[in-house]
């Protein structure tokens, strides 16, 4: 063997003798790759997604649907093909499985719809000729069959049954499609759907027409938001907790090695006087973390394809919950996600192992073998961490004054980055405060030594465990700021729901039977109000004088009834509550928070909207809060949005008078008009419905936080293993002393206690800075609404008991061993 094999062989031969800490490192590396190459699969498996739906949806189509808002039917499509406009018509409706899954259908027509279509292109297991004539086909996604209770090996020609008995024509994947989408020739799907003649729009390529024709709207495919852009934020979110749970796992690293460095400092010495120069000895010890880096990435990676498979069904109803952007559940991983995930993994080693190497290449060689010599180094590293944390906490401060001069709903990484300084400046400020306190209280408890003893050994320990305590208040600060911002929304939005579902049954008929039902409701003795709502698409062309960006908006029609208005939320007036309702009924509007943000809109401002019969002018009276709406909206009395705009029907909203029961209300509609049962919900369904999407909305950021808590933990136990024989060296001449092994382990404990009691405490300040970074920038620039501010004392009582609870448990394995040595063994520890 050459003499670096030997070199590089007497190195690792460390880790045979003291197996612990090579298991410390995998597992810091493995638990650090595991969460953030979950997170990346999910997010890749995601963007695959959303690429095939913007293939599917967004290729290069405009749209042309009726000015009057009127239903469309095949006699538009033959009307506007004899006038020599390229038009293609599509249907789109949903089916259920047997299984119970929704599955969206749509209908094409290959012949005229444009060639360069992801729609147009009969796919390779199924040609043209076999889509367009009997039995058909059914081209779907991959992933798809498994809600149709099929395997891929079983997909081929098969024809599943949907729910109530109907078959669909035989199946043939394309990887093209995006999930839980089946695509069929129209006249099957029209069959399959029940509608008849009528069409869900009609489609033409990107710029074919320079207007729309006669009575018939033009939305340019350019207009419509990608699902890709709608759901960025949220995968940034995820991807900043991953960083955070990625950069804890890296904590345990660091503490492992640095402490098996220190126990090979005369190792080194040895190495160094036999004549192995002092470079190569560094480029031994960075390869021997290659080589274990490389172990515990791969083990990672394949952990995090593990931790996505179980958390992506949750985080895919969330986007479509949000976004109603459909997700795969299947996961779908290009060949660079194993290259990246591999290299931010062994990145993150080497500048987590980059101290420690540069500790080793600056100590001289007499150094090396003098362990004093690597602590009195630490007593300097922390006024270096001192300033370095002031640092932190000024670019915090500067990342804050910088946001607040830009506009509303913009600089989202600029807001991510200010709570990444915030934690980095607490973390780097935390052992030096821990050596301020232990010093300080070490001259208060100068008359009770077993006391005063127990400070200072905590001082001694307190470079191993640093990175540990550092984790945990990261990993403390982070939950407590997260649970405060769902904690928080979680009462907005229940607070939100409250106030604006007033009414007792909420009905949603066709459109062409709106104005019977609601005519026959004028009727019924038992409904107190009606308020009907309406809803349609436009774009905003200006504020005030000057001409905008043209950005497609949402209308939204309410009916301002004695009900509704009490109760409906108003951030921002013109002139108060009640003139702000009384103006909305005369034709002013009211804009959702998102668009008020984005567009700098205030009470007072005037809007351009386009309309059928060209621009209308609207003057905004009010803003409110609109949780969970992606888009920018405006707000109109009904009768006005359906006057002005021609906007259809929405839903009709029924309150009872007081005393009366829903049910059979509810029971004589369904009879009358033969309701489905979709199509009229009461309020307590209604907000069951919208409460369980929130709980699942949060249930990854609640799985990411748990699972960064863990670590941090992790780290705690894993430090206390390692210096678990080191502490019985130093705690065997107490007892020789007299002191019992009972009062020993209460005294470790304390000692353990009391440092994460003090991290708790500094947990709560920086934990509240971190919530107060959310909702004010970047819940603002995510999502384009602001939460208020709440704090729970529960929550940071919560805080507090976690912390001494990891601190204990992570220190229960070592003092149960202490317990459980017997006093010969005690007696035999030799002093290192």
């Amino acid at each position: 063997m050459s003499p670096l094999g030997v070199a590089l062989a007497t190195l690792l031969s460390h880790y045979r003798r003291h197996p612990g800490q090579l298991a410390l490192l995998l597992l810091g590396l493995w638990v650090a790759g595991a969460l953030w190459s979950g997170v990346q699969a999910i997010n890749a498996s995601a963007r695959d997604s959303y690429a095939r739906a913007e293939a599917l949806f967004d290729a290069d189509l405009d749209r042309l649907t009726p000015a009057d808002s009127r239903p469309l039917d095949h006699e538009d499509f033959v009307t506007l093909r004899r006038a020599g406009l390229p038009v293609s018509p599509i249907v789109e409706g949903e089916v259920t499985a047997a299984g119970g899954e929704r599955l969206t259908v749509i209908g094409i027509d290959p012949l005229t719809l444009p060639g360069d279509s992801a729609l147009a292109s009969p796919g390779a297991e199924s040609g043209l000729e076999a889509f367009l004539t009997p039995p058909w086909r059914t081209r779907l996604a991959p992933e798809t069959l498994a809600a149709l209770g099929l395997s891929r090996q079983a997909a081929g020609g098969a024809t599943p049954r949907l729910a109530g008995g109907r078959r669909l024509p035989p199946l043939a994947p394309s990887a093209a499609l995006p999930p839980a989408t089946l695509v069929m020739d129209i006249a099957v799907a029209t069959q399959l759907l029940g509608r008849g003649d009528g069409l869900s729009r009609l489609v033409v390529p990107a710029g074919a027409l320079a207007a729309a024709p006669p009575g018939y709207d033009l939305e340019r495919a350019e207009q419509r938001l990608a699902p890709g852009e709608l759901t960025a934020s949220f995968h940034l979110s995820l991807t900043a907790m991953a960083l955070l749970a990625l950069i804890v796992g890296l904590f345990i690293v660091q503490a492992a090695l640095g402490l098996a460095l220190e126990q090979r400092l005369s190792l080194l010495r040895t190495l160094r006087a036999l004549g192995v120069p002092g470079r190569t000895l560094i480029g031994l010890l960075a390869l021997e973390l290659a080589l274990l880096g490389l172990v515990g990435a791969l083990a990672g990676i394949a952990s995090g394809v593990g931790l996505a498979r179980a958390l992506l069904p949750d985080v895919a109803a969330t986007l479509s919950s949000l976004y109603g952007a459909e997700v795969g559940r299947t996961l779908q991983l290009p060949w660079h996600y194993w290259l990246g995930g591999l290299g931010v993994t062994l990145g993150g080693l080497f500048l987590a192992g980059s101290g420690v190497l540069w500790r080793a290449a600056r100590l001289p060689v007499l150094g090396l073998g003098q362990a004093q010599a690597w602590r009195a180094g630490y007593q300097r590293q922390l006024g270096r961490q001192a300033l370095a944390g002031a640092a932190s906490a000024l670019l915090a401060l500067g990342l804050w004054a910088w946001l607040a001069t830009r506009p509303p709903g913009e600089g989202l990484v600029a807001a991510f980055g200010l709570v990444a300084a915030l934690l980095l400046a607490g973390a780097l400020w935390l052992p030096p405060l821990l050596a301020a306190g232990l010093a300080g209280l070490g001259r208060w408890m100068h008359r009770r030594p077993l006391v005063q003893w127990a400070l200072a050994d905590l001082q001694l320990q307190l470079p191993r465990l640093a990175l540990a305590m550092m984790a945990l208040l990261i990993a403390l600060s982070a939950n407590l700021g997260v649970g405060s911002m769902v904690g928080g929304f979680r009462l907005t939005f229940l607070d939100w729901l409250d106030q604006r579902l007033v009414a007792d049954l909420y009905l949603r008929p066709t459109p062409a039977r709106f104005d019977e039902i609601d005519a026959w409701l004028a009727g019924r003795p038992e409904v107190a109000e009606r308020l009907a709502t309406a809803s349609g698409e436009t774009t905003l062309l200006a504020i005030g004088d000057a001409e905008t960006p043209r950005q497609p908006v949402a209308l939204f029609g309410i009916t301002p009834g004695d009900t509704l208005k009490p109760g409906w939320p108003l951030k921002a007036t013109l002139a108060g509550r009640e003139a702000a309702w009384r103006a909305l009924t005369g034709g002013a509007a009211f804009v959702n928070e998102q668009l008020a943000i984005a567009r700098g809109i205030v009470p007072g401002d005037r809007l351009t909207l386009a309309a059928p019969d060209g621009g209308e002018r609207l003057r905004v009276v009010a803003i409110y809060p609109d949780y969970g709406n992606p888009q920018g909206e405006v707000l109109l009395a009904t009768p006005q949005l359906r006057h002005r705009f021609q906007a259809a029907s929405g839903s009709l909203g029924i309150v009872l008078a007081d005393g009366e029961a829903a049910r059979p209300l509810a029971s004589a509609l369904r009879t009358r008009f033969d309701l489905d049962t979709t199509a009229l919900r009461d309020q307590r369904q209604v907000k069951r419905v919208a409460t369980d999407i929130f709980e699942r909305t949060f249930a990854i950021t609640r799985a990411l936080n748990a699972l960064t808590l863990a670590v941090a933990a992790l780290a705690l136990l894993a430090s206390l293993l390692a210096l678990a024989r080191e502490r019985r060296r130093q705690l065997a001449p107490l007892w020789a002393l007299g002191v019992p092994r009972g009062r020993l382990v209460a005294v470790q404990l304390a000692q353990l206690g009391m440092a994460a009691l003090a991290t708790g405490l500094l947990a709560l300040p920086l934990g509240l800075a971190v919530s107060a970074c959310l909702v004010g920038s970047i819940n603002v620039a995510a999502f384009g609404w602001r939460l208020p501010l709440h704090v729970f004392p529960g929550g940071m009582l919560l805080t507090l008991a976690t912390a001494l609870g990891a601190a204990l448990l992570a220190g229960g394995l070592p003092s149960l061993a202490l317990w459980r040595t017997p006093p010969r063994a005690l007696l035999a520890e030799e002093a290192p």
